[in-house]
């Protein structure tokens, strides 16, 4: 399970929120395990990876998965968004099937 999930009702979303100092980071590894486990679930995915500073991020750059949040405990109000055509959001391949 991740560190955190959020779901956010009005969009039916769910937040799979996972704190580098517990896993490390949303790798491509990670996001598949993810994936996975929240297969059956009937709602978007998004996968963020939570860092206490930048200068923490900074180490793990070259991990973190594409179409994947990054988001900083030291600037709480912003996000960094890891290519893809949108910003926060689920993306197709995490998408609930009909």
């Amino acid at each position: 399970m991740p560190d955190v999930v959020v779901h956010d009702t009005r969009r039916n979303w769910l937040l799979l929120i996972e704190a580098v100092t517990t896993a490390g980071p949303v790798d491509g590894k990670r996001r598949k395990e993810l994936k996975d486990l929240f297969a059956g679930c009937n709602a978007g995915l998004v996968f963020v990876t939570a860092f206490s500073t930048r200068d923490v991020m900074r180490s793990f750059l070259t991990q973190i998965s594409w179409e994947t949040e990054v988001w900083v405990a030291e600037n709480p109000e912003h996000l960094i968004h890891f290519n893809g055509e949108r910003f926060l959001g689920p993306y197709p391949d995490a998408m609930p099937k009909d």
